[in-house]
């Protein structure tokens, strides 16, 4: 885990006053890497609960996903997010990238608070 401040990694988060009074283990917990893996699991607990409730989304299609939690191409999306100019959109397209079969479900229904909101407050009750 990186020192905090660490301004080239994605496991930590990057602030001038992270470095001086943050933990490494919190800085973790506030990082890109801990984000947008929350938001992974979060579209994957989505597509659960729709599957359970007879949309047609299918167990291959949820295995995909779980496959696929931490395979984040931050580079792919940081590309997407400057084509897009949305966060959350730039990673429902690099989720997708290595989810094929489940692209079309990724983020079914939600909106962008769906992630943002919940991933701040799971990171506060985290902490």
């Amino acid at each position: 885990m990186a020192a905090g401040g660490d301004h080239g990694s994605p496991d930590s988060y990057r602030s001038p006053l992270a470095s001086r009074y943050a933990s490494p283990e919190m800085c973790f917990v506030f990082s890109d890497r801990y984000k947008f893996r929350t938001w992974r699991q979060l579209w994957l607990w989505l597509a659960e609960a729709e599957q359970t409730l007879g949309l047609p989304i299918t167990d291959e299609q949820i295995q995909e996903m779980k496959s696929n939690l931490d395979n984040i191409d931050f580079k792919m999306a940081a590309e997407e997010e400057k084509r897009l100019r949305h966060d959350v959109m730039a990673h429902v397209h690099t989720f997708g990238h290595c989810c094929p079969k489940a692209a079309g479900i990724i983020h079914l229904g939600a909106t962008s608070c769906y992630v943002g909101d919940n991933t701040v407050g799971a990171c506060v009750v985290y902490t």
